[in-house]
């Protein structure tokens, strides 16, 4: 019998928004199906490829130790950047001395072709792949004219282009098949999708048998009577992420965000009152320039009064080209950790308020993995974080659970039903 040479091997690392994931798990499947084994990045892999993030030069850092990392641990790897970062500074991402090649955000689709083919054919390199998991995002549309003066997201990824109705609503079709019990709608602004995010969401839930569809970020201009009405067919994930920034109106006008406080209220009203024990979380930025002591405290006082279920906190990075550069009165490192450390604090606050009310309830849960011996983690459709314990295997499941008890800091401990 003659022997069949071995696939070459492929490790994808992603950094950043859900986006750059769904491109990664696109990617990821593009590469199988041309017959490259998908190994994890600690494996050893003959390409590695670091889907990169910019938003600040936290990301951009992180980027340049995976680059070098994996490189220490495997000198013979074609180690490639591609993202955001790539597309902002490819000059100096080429000057890291790990990097073999740079590729934008608009080569990243077509980096398969500078390989072709695998060694194996694909038949023989499918299988499980570490990208893959009981959930899949689905790219509906990417770039951005909004311009915040903080953000160099428009400079990276362009002006808003969606992908036809059709061909998202045959993706996720395509999602369902795999097995994929839940379908996350993902892009740079989704709101902005066109023609609409309502009627997409609507093909999607006529059109598909998705066990669960949960939206990615919005921003709260765009929650019209109408998208919130969807949320009556109960497949569609209890779960909104609305970025504030911040609670202060003379920042957000800085920011230039385009609501008030006023603003975000009343689509934070709005939607509570039309979706029973929805989850809302968001992202507060501290240390913007100028920002005063008291606009900090008006903006903890704000996010005290919302009861979000959870707070991402970040201090302002500066990204070269941002009108946000040019903003005079540029906040103290100090001063930033100190307000970073006080809305942490009230974001955890924040998060065990709202799963604590839950406990004693029956809610569905989708099981992911096994995280140990025995004991199955999962996610219920509000985003709260379950552990329960089960000599059968759950995994991909969607299944009811008591909340019993707490398990480790913000997650819950669950009983299985029947």
């Amino acid at each position: 019998m003659r022997n069949r040479k071995k696939s070459a091997t492929v490790a994808l690392e992603t950094l950043g928004c859900k986006l750059n994931q769904a491109e990664s798990e696109s990617l990821a499947r593009k590469f199988a199906e041309a017959g490259y084994r998908l190994v994890h990045p600690s494996d050893g892999a003959d390409i590695y490829i670091l889907n990169t993030c910019t938003v600040t030069h936290i990301a951009d850092r992180k980027s340049r130790h995976l680059l070098r990392l994996v490189r220490r641990r495997n000198p013979n790897a074609l180690v490639i950047a591609t993202g955001c970062y790539a597309e902002r500074a490819p000059e100096e991402l080429a000057r890291v001395e790990a990097v073999d090649m740079v590729l934008g955000n608009e080569e990243k689709a077509q980096l398969l072709q500078v390989f072709g083919r695998g060694m194996a054919s694909p038949a023989s390199a499918l299988g499980p792949s570490p990208v893959l998991r009981t959930r899949s995002l689905v790219k509906i549309q990417e770039g951005c004219k909004q311009f915040c003066s903080y953000c160099i997201v428009p400079l990276v990824r362009g002006q808003e282009r969606s992908l036809p109705t059709g061909e998202v609503v045959d993706e996720v079709k395509a999602k369902v098949g795999m097995g994929y019990q839940e379908v996350i709608l993902t892009g740079t602004q989704i709101g902005a999708y066109r023609p609409s995010l309502e009627l997409l969401v609507q093909r999607i839930l006529a059109e598909t048998d998705v066990a669960r569809l949960r939206l990615s970020s919005l921003q709260p201009q765009e929650l019209t009577p109408g998208l919130i009405s969807l949320w009556a067919d109960e497949r569609l994930c209890r779960h909104l992420h609305l970025p504030l920034q911040s609670g202060s109106d003379p920042v957000l006008r800085r920011m230039r965000r385009r609501y008030s406080l006023a603003n975000y209220e009343r689509a934070v009203a709005m939607v509570r009152e039309a979706i029973r024990d929805i989850a809302l979380t968001t992202d507060i930025m501290v240390g913007f320039p100028g920002e005063t002591e008291q606009e900090f405290e008006e903006s903890y006082r704000f996010c005290q009064g919302m009861g979000f279920a959870n707070i991402h906190v970040f201090p302002y990075s500066e990204r070269p080209g941002t009108l946000a550069a040019q903003i005079p009165g540029k906040v103290g490192e100090r001063v930033k950790k100190e307000r970073s450390e006080r809305m942490l604090e009230l974001a955890r606050e924040a998060a065990l308020r709202f799963r604590e009310q839950f406990l004693g309830r029956k809610m569905t849960v989708l099981w992911e993995k096994e995280a140990q011996q025995g004991v199955w983690v999962g996610l219920t459709d509000n985003h709260i974080r379950v552990f329960a314990q089960s000599s059968e295997p759950l995994r991909n499941r969607l299944l009811e659970a008591k909340l019993v008890g707490w398990h480790n800091l913000f997650d819950l401990w669950a009983d299985l039903v029947n």
